[in-house]
């Protein structure tokens, strides 16, 4: 047996868990695959993933009217093992040891990994209030059977931004950038390497963010983000000049190597179809020895928007991401869902506090 997360939940499906359900529930419709958290669900487990959360662990979707039933038959009709592997054991969120089927409803199930419930179009604050693992953690896995498209049909919804909250949130990447670009060099010009190399790192994850929009893939949380990063066929190609930036031993080298990333993802940007202008990413800072961002890449993004609810947004503030990164709110759905509508809503009815 494969010992990959995606290929043992596929064996347990089919072998033990829709034989246990078509005996009992002939022509049950349902969806089963290998959703939500884990390594595994992105492809990304190793040996060291078996240490713990990791083993036999699945999603069905089923109507609301049969939660319980199913949940509870499985509870006593799985075997206590398939292939070696136990069917119940606990897990570091639940110390209780039963099974790790997950059973809801295609919409709930979604809802429990977005915060909010995709029965319809999102809005664009429905949007800019997602994480990009929140969605991976719907649309990343793989399905094995969807006998009534529910889950198919939420997963292509969900596959990526509307075109105008795209150039939104490119626009609001670039801007971060420019805020902090100089300050390497400056930091470093003061004699003060460490803050020169926090923010050089801090620049670094922005742009492996940008590269992830580039190429309309959704960013995972950053244990991922560089793995991940690796494998984009165009925005990857930054990869080699962000990490000689971080290992940079000059404030010289680093910023040069930040640039040189900033060139190729811009580039990236020009295949996308996403406007750009016609000059290079990055210009002097004044007079200053250090570069910046052209103001003039986050500007045609923002030309580029036609819809009117993202253009009463904020300049540069973005998804809930690109300026949230405590993990105690990101990964709580629905606390992360009613800060970041909270915090935009008065963002948008207030945009001249900015400068107050």
């Amino acid at each position: 047996m494969n010992l990959d997360g995606v290929s043992l939940a596929r064996a347990y499906y089919r072998d033990v868990v829709e034989p246990l359900l078509s005996a009992r529930w002939p022509g049950l419709g349902h969806a089963a695959g290998r959703l939500g958290s884990g390594s595994d669900v992105l492809g990304l487990d190793d040996a060291m993933s078996r240490d713990h959360d990791w083993g036999l662990r699945l999603t069905v979707l089923v109507d609301r009217s049969r939660l319980r039933q199913v949940d509870d038959y499985l509870t006593a009709a799985l075997p206590q093992l398939f292939e070696g592997w136990p069917t119940r054991f606990a897990t570091t969120w639940d110390s209780t040891v039963r099974h790790r089927i997950e059973v809801n409803t295609p919409a709930g199930f979604a809802a429990s990994r977005l915060g909010l419930t995709p029965s319809g179009p999102l809005t664009v604050l429905d949007w800019l209030c997602l994480t990009g693992q929140s969605l991976l953690e719907v649309t990343g896995g793989a399905v094995f059977a969807d006998s009534q498209g529910e889950i198919t049909d939420i997963r292509r919804r969900l596959a990526w931004y509307p075109d105008d909250v795209w150039c939104y949130v490119v626009a609001a990447a670039w801007a971060r950038i420019a805020e902090e670009l100089p300050f390497v060099g400056r930091t470093g010009f003061r004699g003060d390497d460490a803050g020169s190399r926090v923010i050089a790192g801090r620049l670094a994850q922005t742009a492996m963010q940008l590269g992830f929009l580039l190429e309309r893939r959704w960013p995972p949380y950053p244990k991922w983000l560089g793995t991940m990063f690796a494998t984009l066929p165009g925005a990857g190609s930054a990869l080699p000049a962000l990490q000689a930036a971080l290992a940079a031993d000059t404030w010289q080298r680093r910023q040069e190597m930040l640039v040189t990333a900033l060139g190729a993802l811009h580039d990236q940007q020009r295949t996308t179809g996403l406007p750009t202008g016609d000059d290079d990413a990055v210009e002097p800072f004044f007079d200053r020895p250090f570069p910046s961002v052209r103001p003039q890449v986050v500007d045609v993004l923002l030309a580029a928007v036609t819809d009117p609810q993202v253009r009463r947004l904020p300049a540069g503030l973005g998804a809930v991401e690109q300026w949230v990164d405590n993990v105690k709110v990101l990964a709580a759905p629905r606390l992360r869902v009613a800060m970041a509508q909270a915090c935009l809503s008065v963002a948008i009815a207030e945009p001249a506090a900015e400068g107050s």
